[in-house]
Order: structure tokens, then sequence, then C-alpha cells
């Protein structure tokens, strides 16, 4: 059977391609933490240019970029400090009250329908007494005994922290020349068509970026400020994290959903706090779904407000969280990549006939 030159170069193309997906699919666990710096690079990298363009010498353009966005990192997880040391004191003394006024209220209400229900408010209080009452050498402790018990689990975590921001230095130094070698990787013939399916690529991702941090910075100030005509005296801290976590679709609303409900019942002991935090995060939850992400991320990217709703909807039921976490960037490439294929069938014989 004789193959034609273009059938040959195509099945070659598959080839190399099967190759390379396999050889992904093979080191995925090794590959994990330069695919982060890599992601991590491409959304840092216009910085990095800006400050070389004003002549800031590029080893120190990485090093401040760098450094401000492991400081923007840390200042995100610094937000769970006044929300831990304010709540665990009040946990330590309320969850044994709590447990009481249930045996009080809710046992009597559910021996009604034959439910025997009591809690058991001395080993109640010993568990209190024994996990959130410890102090800071006591909490060392356990941490270490968890590390050896788990140790390649801590050490692969540790090793990461360490491997992701050395792999994002050099290749935020070394970002053109990365750039060109791809370029030159390109055949020829295919390098304008390559170069313009490539750039028109970036342009939609910087508008997805752009429009995800409009999105997170929207939803912190509504969050704070919902929560403090409510009366929270963690409204901040939980507002601005919440609206941050927001970058990680479900998954930020939920920790920040539980971290309110859970300051509220401490801090107010009934059921307003109950409905207050479902009035904030549930209007909340229906302006970002309905409103925010469709018309401030779906727009900028070219994708109608209801094919947003339905990639999420379709890349979590496919691939789960991971799917969550990249239908919208995802989207915007196979948007880009829409786009051009039907410019290419409206050109072709089997439409023009």
């Amino acid at each position: 059977m004789t193959f034609s030159n273009a059938q040959r170069q195509a099945m070659a193309w598959a080839a190399i391609a099967a190759a390379a997906l396999l050889l992904l699919w093979l080191l995925a666990p090794v590959l994990m933490p330069f695919l982060v710096a890599a992601v991590l690079a491409y959304a840092l990298h216009p910085a990095v240019e800006a400050l070389a363009r004003r002549r800031v010498p590029r080893m120190v353009a990485v090093g401040l970029v760098e450094a401000g966005a492991i400081l923007a990192l840390l200042g995100l997880l610094l937000l769970m400090v006044p929300i831990l040391s304010k709540e665990l004191p009040l946990l330590r003394e309320q969850i044994p009250m709590l447990a009481a006024r249930l045996n009080e209220t809710l046992a009597p209400w559910l021996a009604e329908y034959g439910i025997d229900l009591k809690l058991d408010i001395a080993s109640i209080k010993a568990f209190v007494l024994k996990y959130l009452d410890a102090n800071l050498e006591d909490w060392l402790a356990t941490a270490l005994s968890s590390a050896r018990i788990g140790g390649s689990f801590v050490l692969a975590i540790a090793g990461n922290a360490v491997l992701v921001p050395v792999v994002l230095f050099y290749l935020l130094m070394d970002w053109p020349r990365v750039v060109d070698r791809t370029r030159l990787a390109v055949p020829p013939r295919f390098r304008p068509a390559v170069e313009g399916f490539v750039a028109e690529c970036d342009a939609v991702l910087g508008q997805y970026l752009r429009g995800q941090l409009l999105v997170m910075a929207l939803l912190a100030i509504y969050y704070s400020v919902g929560l403090a005509l409510f009366g929270f005296d963690l409204a901040v801290p939980i507002g601005v994290f919440t609206g941050l976590a927001m970058f990680i679709p479900y998954l930020g609303f939920g920790l920040g959903l539980v971290l309110a409900l859970l300051a509220g019942v401490l801090e107010f002991q009934s059921l307003y706090a109950l409905v207050s935090v479902a009035v904030v995060y549930g209007s909340g939850q229906v302006v970002e779904s309905l409103f925010l992400t469709p018309r401030l991320v779906g727009e900028r990217i070219g994708m109608h407000p209801i094919m947003v709703i339905f990639a999420l909807l379709a890349f979590g039921h496919l691939f789960g969280f991971i799917g969550v976490l990249v239908a919208l960037p995802v989207s915007a490439l196979l948007v880009v990549a829409v786009r051009r294929l039907r410019v290419a069938y409206l050109g072709s014989r089997l439409y023009l006939g």
C-alpha cells in the first residue's frame, strides 16, 4: 500500500504526538512541579518584561517579581492567622456549651420521632481540652509525629516547595530564549499559522487572567462588606480570603463558607449566624456564577455566559476538580481553535461545493 507525501507527514506528526502524550503520562508525577512553574512563569513573565524594558537588570526583575508572588501567597495564608487565633479559643469555650444546648433542645424533639440521641458532654469536653488547649510545643510534637508517619508525603511537599520557585526563577530568566527555541522547532512552512494561533491564544489567556483577577477583587470587597454589615468581627479577613480563593472554583467558595459559618456560630450562637451567612454567600454565589464570571471572564474570552456555565459543568463532570480548575483557560484556547476551524471550513470546498 502506497502512501502519499501528505499522508506520510500526517502519520509522522500523529506518531510524534502519541509519543509525547505517552511520555507525559509516564512522567506525570515528576513533571507536576515543572508544569506548575511553567504556568506561573507564563502568568508572571509580562511583569518581568515590563521591568526589563525600564532597564532593570533581568535578574533583579525576576527576583522582584518572584518575591512579590511569594509574598502574595504568604499574605493569603496569613489571612488565616487572625481567624484561627480568634476562633480556636472560642471553639474551646463554646463547643461543650453548644453540645449541652443541643441535648436540651434537639434531643427531646428527636425523641418524639423515636430517635434517641444524646451527646456525651464529658467526652466532648475531654476531646476539646486535649486537642484545642495544646500549647505550641504540643502542636510541634504532633506535627513532627505526623511527618514521621507520612514522611514521603511531607518530603514531597517540601521538595516541591523548593523546586517550584527554583524552576520558576530559571524559566523567567530564560523566557525569551525558551520562546525562540520553541519557535525554531516549528517547521518554517508552518510558522506563520502557528505563530498567529499562539499569539491569539496568548491574547485570550491574558484577557482571561485579567477578568479573573477583577472577579476576585470584586468578590473580596463584596464578602468583606457583606459580613461587616451583619456585624462579623472577622469580616475583612474572611471576606478577602474567600474572594482571593475564588481562583479555585467551588473549593475557594466552600472554604470561605465554612470559615464564615464557624465564625458566625461562635460569635452569635444563634440562628442569626446561619441566616446572615446564607444571605451573604448565597447571593454572592448567584452574582458570581450568573453575572460576574460570565460577563467579566466569559465575554473577555469570547464565550457566551451560557457556554461558560456549560464549560464549568462539563469539565467538572469529565475531569473532576482539576477539570473545573482548568475549564475556562482551556475553553479559551478551544475558542481560538474553533474560530480558525470555522474560517477554514467556510473557505473549503466542502462548504463552497
